[in-house]
């Protein structure tokens, strides 16, 4: 059994999860348009391959919700992806974890994402498993700490811890991803996939000869 992992916003999904995210918080007046603007810079910096910065606004959010339940975002977080996200999965990745899923590979989730966005794909779209930025959580409430971060560099050191707990040999996995900040955990694999890529990872990708595949978009609903 092989193992097969999957990034989420624009490689999965075509589009970004984290400003839809940005934009219903917003609406609902949960957020401020200053902590929207000042978010989405930095999402839409890490959307053309630059990882610098995103790691800051995860550590912003968690504290922002130091003493509060998990419960209650956690019903939010799913409610909101079953009304904006779900309906984005790109053709061509669901076929791709179609195939995956035939040949018997396990379908692993690597997100910048927290897990309740990732848990909520997983479920969505059929994956087994999820590596995922972490909100801490004790006795049901937010700490205020991140647990993990998956974030650009640190995605990979998250898939590699996950790949020591499982038995996981990364060198004879696939990873299929459409950004730069990805470059770590495309290079730990046997089966670097590129898709729909930003402009400095479509050069990386003819550097390094790692096969460009392009999903398409999502059937409108």
């Amino acid at each position: 059994m092989g193992v097969a992992l999957f990034d989420l916003d624009h490689t999965l999904l075509d589009v970004n999860s984290g400003t839809l995210w940005l934009k219903a918080e917003w609406r609902e007046g949960r957020l401020g348009l200053r902590d929207v603007v000042w978010a989405g810079w930095w999402l839409g910096k890490y959307s053309v391959g630059i990882g610098t910065g995103l790691d800051g606004v995860f550590e912003v959010a968690a504290k922002a919700l130091k003493g509060t339940s998990e419960s209650e975002l956690a019903a939010r977080v799913q409610a909101w992806f079953d009304r904006e996200v779900r309906h984005h999965l790109r053709v061509g990745a669901e076929e791709a974890l179609q195939r995956h899923r035939a040949a018997g590979d396990r379908l692993v989730l690597a997100t910048s994402g927290t897990q309740y966005v990732a848990r909520a794909a997983a479920e969505a779209y059929g994956l087994d498993t999820v590596v995922c930025t972490e909100l801490e959580v004790v006795d049901g409430t937010f700490t205020g700490n991140l647990a993990v971060l998956a974030v650009g560099a640190a995605k990979a050191t998250a898939c590699e811890a996950w790949a020591v707990r499982e038995g996981v040999d990364l060198s004879e996995a696939t990873f299929y991803t459409d950004s730069a900040t990805d470059a770590a955990l495309l290079r730990k694999v046997g089966q670097p996939r590129v898709v729909a890529p930003d402009r400095r990872l479509r050069r990386m990708a003819a550097e390094e000869g790692w096969p460009v595949v392009d999903w398409g978009v999502a059937t409108p609903p």
